[in-house]
């Protein structure tokens, strides 16, 4: 029989191939249960029980769907059928293994057809077409079981990522918010699969720069929204190697990680991140970021602290940087930079060339000229820690 392409193959295939097989569907189900365990490793258990009946049903069905198809046009799986696969697949996920197995053993079970059709019809006597569309409706038909399994496997799996992600963020809110009186929380973290640490940071990373975060922060970050940021969650037991982690996950977001807290006082490490990018603290907006490590709080602290009272701070700067006032703005900026490194590096003159890209006599040369403008106050270690205070708070 000639047909188009758009035919079905097993339109070529004559109904004698539904007559004789009908009779003895029970044999080449058993055949093909019997087979699976030892032609798919992963099956070799006893198909008894639910799994037994699992495999039998499918089995049967496939089998007999494919003698409704001889002669006709009709799809490979009835839309029952079709939710039979796709519920194979989707087991084969629950069951931890992969689709491969269930592939494998549809090909076996297409091997057993086709040898049970050899035995029961003399192919000898089958017209070339008829031999080649027999061969060709096998084929399609493991094709179309295999891909409702498969997209049954893909579903399941999709589901799973879905709601592992919406309890790994339900288990960050319950960090944030300290609930550890009923261990609520060691359940959760023993359910998506997460070791609850005895020490955490929390980071804050801006939305522009959050694709890829899950990846690269691996298993061990916990990631949720909030408002126009991404809160990360991270053990930092381990703080060294923890943090080249926690650097190399957040180089280039603009991220501004807490200080480290026990798990339970999670939410003052957000909350002192959230200070700190609420006062500016790390890389201005302006600033390339590419390749710009994340923001470490708690070597800001000190900015913390004066951003608390900025009107108080605004006042000492007054006070502290009035030998400054009347100088030009660009002599003012000069030296206002190498005050807060001459602070910083306690006045040793190496260091503070090599920050400001300078040579060392420029560096004396300017030391002179403070000198020269706040005279004895420079020996006052309070004021060295005031004007330091000022200048960490930005103020010039």
């Amino acid at each position: 029989m000639v047909h188009t392409t758009s035919d079905p193959p097993w339109l070529s295939l004559p109904a004698e191939v539904t007559t004789v097989l009908r009779p003895v569907v029970g044999d080449i189900v058993e055949a093909i249960v019997e087979g699976i365990p030892r032609d798919v490793p992963v099956y070799a258990m006893p198909m008894e029980g639910r799994f037994g009946q699992g495999v039998r049903r499918g089995v049967s069905i496939a089998l007999n769907r494919f003698l409704d198809l001889p002669g006709t046009r009709l799809p490979a799986l009835s839309e029952d059928g079709k939710w039979v696969y796709e519920n194979l697949g989707r087991g084969e996920v629950r069951s931890g293994r992969s689709l491969e197995s269930l592939l494998a053993a549809y090909r076996y079970g297409a091997r057993v057809t086709f040898r049970a059709i050899s035995r029961t019809i003399d192919v000898s006597q089958l017209p070339p077409d008829a031999l080649l569309a027999l061969g060709e409706s096998l084929f399609a038909y493991i094709d179309e079981l295999s891909a409702a399994s498969a997209q049954g496997y893909a579903q399941e799996q999709s589901e799973r990522a879905g709601e592992q992600l919406r309890l790994r963020g339900e288990l960050l809110e319950m960090i944030l918010r300290g609930d550890s009186s009923d261990g609520g929380v060691a359940r959760l973290a023993a359910a998506v699969g997460w070791t609850l640490p005895e020490v955490v940071v929390v980071a804050l990373v801006p939305f522009p720069h959050v694709d890829g975060l899950r990846g690269a922060l691996g298993p061990d970050g916990l990631v949720a929204e909030r408002g126009t940021d991404v809160v990360v969650v991270f053990p930092f037991v381990n703080r060294k190697p923890r943090r080249r982690d926690l650097e190399r996950a957040l180089r280039g977001r603009r991220a501004i990680v807490g200080p480290p807290r026990s798990w339970q006082q999670a939410s003052e490490s957000l909350h002192l991140a959230t200070s700190a990018g609420a006062h500016g603290v790390g890389p201005g907006p302006d600033e390339p970021h590419v390749n710009a490590k994340p923001v470490w709080v708690e070597e800001h602290l000190a900015e913390l602290v004066v951003h608390a009272e900025p009107l108080a701070t605004d006042d000492l700067a007054r006070t502290r940087l009035a030998p400054l006032e009347g100088l030009r703005p660009a002599v003012r900026e000069r030296l206002t930079e190498t005050l807060f490194s001459w602070l910083r590096h306690q006045g040793q003159r190496a260091p503070i060339a090599e920050e400001l890209f300078v040579h060392q006599q420029t560096v004396g040369y300017r030391v002179a000229q403070l000198k020269d403008l706040f005279g004895d106050a420079l020996d006052d270690p309070e004021v060295r820690f005031e004007l330091e205070l000022v200048l960490r708070a930005g103020r010039r």
